[in-house]
């Protein structure tokens, strides 16, 4: 989990907090937003950060954008953690493609991008003023010693991985926790057969019969409680048994990080 998700962001933060310090990524999000953002209506930084979580994966869109979250509002903030739930680290893309048809995985990173930015615009749009809708730079009076800089974004880099980290191993152990509680009820209680019953119209409206539709709802509980990893072990070996529409929208909804 570490060398594949983690220590990317490590690497990859300070590379783009220097193009941010040298004035390069604040030029191409401003020109690149600013035509999308014609397109699709929504500002220019919103827009960008689709493009962004498509190539850099959602941590490290997150990462590597932290001087525009902080000089943004926190309803634009919002929007923003809605969209990074539907993406996928960069990293990780090569080694669900050996663990799911590969085919899916590649449609499904631009696909859920697209999602992210309906959806959110549907569920949480924000009003962008013309003053609001900037992209931010360093000034020249609060500009630090290039080394001072480049140190202050490796200690920020080296946080979030703990707190990464830390999240994981404690919601995952929380789940498991519940799950054992659960279990001493009635060994068929588990919050993944829970959830699956409470996913199962979502599932059956995707226009699946009633028997693939009820696995998929367990699967998607699975994966919500869990993370996309261990729906990817407990199916790799029956894809083939499922229908082409099954596995498509499968692995379309497991490719993110949308999880407890």
């Amino acid at each position: 989990f570490f060398t594949s998700a983690l220590l990317p962001i490590i690497m990859i933060v300070p590379l783009f907090d220097i193009l941010t310090y040298i004035g390069v990524l604040p030029f191409v999000i401003k020109w690149i937003g600013k035509g999308l953002a014609f397109i699709t209506r929504t500002p220019k930084f919103e827009t960008f950060f689709a493009i962004e979580m498509m190539f850099l994966g959602n941590t490290e869109a997150l990462a590597v954008s932290t001087l525009q979250l902080k000089q943004m509002k926190a309803e634009r903030n919002l929007t923003l953690a809605m969209m990074s739930m539907s993406c996928v680290t960069a990293a990780l893309i090569g080694v669900y493609t050996h663990m799911m048809p590969a085919a899916y995985i590649l449609t499904a990173v631009p696909l859920n991008c697209i999602n992210a930015l309906i959806v959110t615009n549907i569920l949480h749009p924000v009003r962008v003023s013309a003053a609001e809708d900037i992209v931010a730079k360093i000034d020249s009076a609060e500009r630090q010693p290039f080394f001072s800089f480049l140190g202050s974004s490796i200690i920020g880099a080296g946080r979030l991985v703990l707190i990464i980290c830390a999240n994981v191993i404690a919601f995952v152990a929380l789940a498991a926790l519940i799950d054992k509680l659960l279990v001493l009820i009635h060994p068929s209680i588990t919050l993944e057969n829970i959830l699956g019953c409470i996913l199962f119209p979502c599932a059956w409206l995707r226009g699946l019969d009633t028997g693939e539709a009820f696995q998929l709802a367990q699967y998607m509980g699975t994966k919500l409680i869990t993370n996309e990893f261990v729906v990817m072990l407990s199916v790799q070996d029956s894809m083939a048994g499922f229908s082409t529409h099954m596995q498509g929208v499968l692995t379309v909804f497991i490719t993110s990080f949308a999880n407890f």
